[in-house]
């Protein structure tokens, strides 16, 4: 953990980015959402500020980042491989995974995609409503360099309301890259309505 800390501290040196001072929630565990993902940059700030609060973090992948001969070192740092192919079973396999592990912070970037999508993907509103987890919502602000952990919210099973406190929390907040910002929606708010 202290060469961590160290790297991390290296890190926000030379960076321009820094860490808002908001902590981790008490309790160590849970699902930290990382959004607006709009950079691969989006991984090494998520990095930095887990080592800079000394939590430990996995963290989803598609399956193509742990081929060698970077399989080895993205599952040191946390990585679990997606199969987009196949993803029945995901959610039940991610939960045991990270019950393995004590606690932890499961980092999901529901956007699923640095590119433009219409709708978040639900796994970690399933996986909140499933296990009891807490969703803390975790950032990045190019508007004004910092990158940092929110609110820590309880999913009810009222997506609608759920979402509403999300999506006025990531108002206005601008990525990495930015322009690749999306309102923080989930197709069952449209299937529901």
């Amino acid at each position: 953990m202290r060469i961590r800390h160290a790297l991390a501290q290296a890190y926000w040196r030379v960076s321009r980015w820094s860490p808002d001072p908001t902590p981790p929630p008490p309790g160590g565990g849970g699902i930290l959402i990382g959004a607006p993902h709009t950079s691969n940059w989006d991984f090494v700030i998520m990095l930095a500020l887990a080592w800079h609060w000394g939590i430990n973090v996995r963290w989803l992948g598609k399956d193509s980042l742990f081929k060698r001969p970077f399989g080895p070192v993205m599952r040191m740092l946390g990585g679990i491989p997606v199969h987009r192919e196949n993803p029945a079973g995901l959610v039940d396999h991610i939960v045991d995974r990270v019950r393995q592990n004590g606690p932890t912070y499961l980092v999901i970037t529901p956007e699923g995609s640095r590119s433009p999508v219409p709708y978040w993907k639900s796994g970690f509103y399933r996986i909140a409503r499933e296990t009891g987890m807490t969703v803390t919502l975790g950032f990045v602000d190019r508007r004004t360099m910092t990158t940092g952990l929110g609110p820590t919210l309880t999913m009810t099973g009222d997506v609608h309301s759920d979402m509403d406190a999300i999506r006025a929390f990531y108002a206005g907040m601008v990525g990495v890259r930015p322009g690749g910002e999306r309102i923080p929606r989930l197709h069952a708010e449209d299937t529901q309505a």
